[in-house]
């Protein structure tokens, strides 16, 4: 009895330090256009339409976050979250699904999205998107044509881009990290050619007016996107060659000179990628890869 009661008290205080973490959390809200708005607190940054046809709301960070973010909503909308599309299955853009399934939304995503949610115990029972795409997909809402296209094996298996084709706002997901490098989740589908592909599908999207809200980081230009695209290339062109003359995974590691022109690693030592932890994904991604392809 007394090993159960302690058990007990331990659950009892994992969820409330889990709670505890966002007490602190505030949601800002951030205009992108007429009816267009990045909301930004802990985790992804979601996007929010508004208009005639209800929100349409793009990822939604942490579950104890929900109330906060239902709330920020409503200082710009009194109508209803309608649709609410995941651009990937990781927690801080989809730990909200069931409490915004319960409030009515429905939940959109990419066939694998719903799969990995499905595939863990946490997340398996709701929450679950209940419309998904193998490619593309296109909503008509609050007078967009807001249009949804997987990009293969980028920061996960499951990725998407959304692009309001009218207001000409693109939602990328973790497929672009404003300011940081990115993190490329390669145990689950993420590869770092993924990545530069995702970038340049979406910089065939955009003009040079087109707004840009990140999967994390400030709001973002065509410049700044494209400037992540050329780091992406110019890192993966300098870890390959070094994987041609023999340098080993520790060796790659190591070799600040790569990123530096970016972030040095004392710049990113606090981030959540580093610049060592950058490097050595790249390299495992682009060896995983030419082994693959052998």
């Amino acid at each position: 009895m007394k090993h159960f009661t302690l058990i007990i008290i331990a659950l009892i205080t994992a969820a409330a330090t889990a709670q505890g973490r966002f007490d602190d959390v505030q949601i800002t809200v951030e205009k992108v256009t007429d009816h267009i708005y990045m909301l930004q607190g802990a985790g992804g940054n979601i996007g929010i339409s508004t208009g005639k046809d209800g929100v349409f709301m793009i990822d939604d960070q942490f579950a104890p976050l929900s109330k906060k973010i239902t709330a920020a909503i409503k200082t710009i909308s009194d109508q209803p979250v309608s649709f609410l599309v995941n651009t990937h299955f990781h927690g801080d853009h989809t730990g909200g699904n069931l409490n915004f399934e319960a409030a009515g939304a429905m939940i959109v995503a990419h066939d694998n999205v719903r799969k990995r949610l499905a595939a863990d115990e946490k997340t398996a029972s709701a929450g679950l998107p209940v419309i998904t795409f193998s490619e593309d997909a296109t909503f008509y809402q609050n007078d967009d044509d807001v249009f949804l296209t997987h990009v293969h094996n980028a920061h996960t298996d499951g990725d998407a881009l959304v692009y309001f084709a009218q207001s000409n706002v693109l939602h990328t997901g973790d497929t672009f990290f404003n300011g940081n490098f990115p993190f490329i989740d390669t145990d689950r589908g993420g590869s770092i050619q993924g990545d530069i592909d995702a970038a340049k599908k979406g910089l065939m999207l955009i003009n040079e007016d087109t707004k840009i809200i990140p999967g994390h980081g400030k709001l973002a230009t065509k410049a700044d996107y494209q400037k992540y695209h050329d780091m992406l290339v110019n890192v993966y062109t300098s870890v390959f060659k070094a994987i041609e003359s023999n340098k080993t995974l520790e060796e790659v590691t190591a070799m600040e000179s790569i990123t530096s022109e970016y972030l040095t690693d004392e710049e990113s030592a606090k981030s959540f990628i580093t610049g060592p932890k950058f490097r050595s994904t790249v390299y495992k991604s682009i060896l995983e890869n030419i082994e693959i392809n052998k």
